[in-house]
């Protein structure tokens, strides 16, 4: 039976009193024909398998090599070597499946570069590295739905296929069952889009933000949590064609209530990852600390991995304003240096590299930026009384910048229809989503995170294909 198979943390918590257990999983390394270091993935740790010696004959054991599966059955005894509490005696020895050690392309005693292990990321996940950040990924999703489930929201499940852009940005991927070679055609040679699937123009989602907002107005507090596609073609660790986002909407939430759930929010994430994956984070926080050895002085960061996570977790974060936010980026040593390859005034969207000025060298810690101009925004933030200015926060972090997109959202139907037009957004087609306006309408709030941007920051990862199992990026669909 193979449901007797006991996991290999929880073998190697358990107290070794020579019971009797089985185990499954791959070879890592085999020394000297008698020590193999087994691994099923529960944990970056391995469990010491003994065989004994002339136990079994030699052309066995030479089909035991890394990356080869195993079932191990026998008994769980106090360890004589140093480095590990118990280790596994063989009583009967199996092999699963065999690996060929010559034509394998993860030899772990070579310490494979990321570059290399996004090529076969498909088998990346049996390294330490990837199992980690994979294990952290499965944690911080669970935390997610924890949080909001404790918090009385609703999980709504937002459509990947739609025909609005809720960005008005059009980078997006187009969900068509025309033929390409040869569409139906109107008289002024456009695409006759009513011949397609939906009868319509139809897309991949940018975000479920609109319709969350449909949920927000009956159930006061919903969230969503899925994919979602951009199509811009941008090469960068920082950019992907298919992330994740969680998008909570609430009603009878201005931007201060926002601001606060969005905070609490991202130190309950924290916290539960600390908790539950202390010795995943402990692993990739000396990886990252062999990598910023390799870096000048001054690159260095002047925290280590756990020790920011501990810090964001334990401290408030700074709040100002976009005024505030240009104003210090232009009295501060990097602008009058002209050390910014972006320019900064008034009115610009800031870059990357403004906002972790502002997290990384003048509040060393996470920033919430409020009041943005309403010319750079999306066409649903709520608009300020000054009439230059909208109700939008983001987040900022070290090491990532943006990690966190809200607003409080315009509930006045007249202003956002005005909104609507100035921003050349057909209002006929969203006639529903104005309905929200006409009949019942609310304060309401809401903001989205980046999931591979928050793996990106608890992890300490730098590259965001490295924190997502099979990445979508320009030219590359693999797997």
């Amino acid at each position: 039976m193979f449901n007797t198979r006991v996991k290999v943390k929880d073998l190697l918590a358990a107290e070794p009193q020579s019971q009797q257990v089985t185990a499954m999983g791959w070879v890592r390394t085999f020394r000297n024909n008698q020590f193999i270091a087994l691994n099923d993935g529960s944990t970056n740790s391995n469990l010491q398998v003994v065989v004994a010696l002339g136990s079994h004959d030699e052309a066995f054991l030479k089909r035991i090599t890394p990356g080869a599966s195993l079932k191990v059955t026998g008994e769980l005894v106090p360890s004589l070597g140093k480095g590990q509490k118990s280790e596994l005696k063989a009583v009967s020895l199996e092999i699963l499946g065999e690996c060929n050690p010559e034509k394998y392309p993860l030899q772990l005693k070579n310490r494979p570069s990321l570059e290399y292990l996004r090529e076969i990321a498909h088998l990346r996940f049996r390294t330490n590295t990837f199992g980690a950040v994979f294990r952290i990924r499965h944690t911080l999703a669970f935390a997610v739905h924890k949080f909001f489930n404790e918090r009385g929201f609703v999980y709504l499940h937002t459509p990947i296929i739609t025909a609005s852009d809720a960005e008005g940005a059009g980078e997006m991927f187009r969900v068509t069952t025309l033929p390409f070679d040869n569409p139906p055609r109107n008289g002024d040679g456009t695409v006759d889009f009513r011949e397609d699937f939906f009868g319509r123009s139809s897309n991949l989602t940018v975000s479920g933000q609109l319709e969350g907002e449909l949920g927000a107005m009956a159930f006061s507090e919903i969230y969503t949590f899925g994919p979602t596609f951009r199509a811009e073609n941008s090469n960068t660790a920082r950019h992907l064609a298919e992330f994740w986002m969680i998008e909570p909407e609430m009603a009878f939430h201005d931007l201060e209530d926002n601001m606060n759930l969005a905070e609490d929010f991202i130190r309950y994430l924290i916290g539960y990852t600390m908790e539950h994956n202390r010795e995943d984070l402990e692993f990739l926080a000396q990886r990252l600390a062999d990598e910023e050895k390799q870096k000048p002085q001054a690159e260095r960061s002047d925290m280590g991995l756990i020790e920011k996570l501990e810090f964001v977790v334990n401290n408030r974060f700074e709040r100002i304003t976009y005024t505030e936010a240009i104003d210090i980026l232009l009295q501060s040593p990097a602008y009058k240096k002209k050390k910014f390859q972006y320019e900064v005034k008034w009115g610009i969207d800031m870059q990357s590299e403004h906002e972790r000025y502002l997290v990384e060298k003048h509040f060393k810690k996470p920033v919430i930026v409020t009041g943005y101009p309403k010319h750079i925004k999306a066409f649903y933030m709520r608009q300020n009384d000054d009439g230059k200015t909208v109700a939008a926060m983001d987040i900022l972090v070290p090491g990532i910048g943006e990690i966190v997109g809200g607003s409080q959202r315009e509930e006045r139907l007249e202003k956002l229809e005005t909104r609507m037009e100035e921003m050349h957004i057909p209002t006929e087609e969203m006639w529903w989503y104005l309905d929200t306006r006409r009949f019942g309408a609310v304060p309401h709030a809401g903001f989205g995170l980046g999931f591979e941007r928050m793996m990106l920051f608890v992890t300490g990862m730098t590259n965001i294909r490295d924190v997502i199992a099979f990445p979508r990026t320009p030219k590359s669909a693999e797997f």
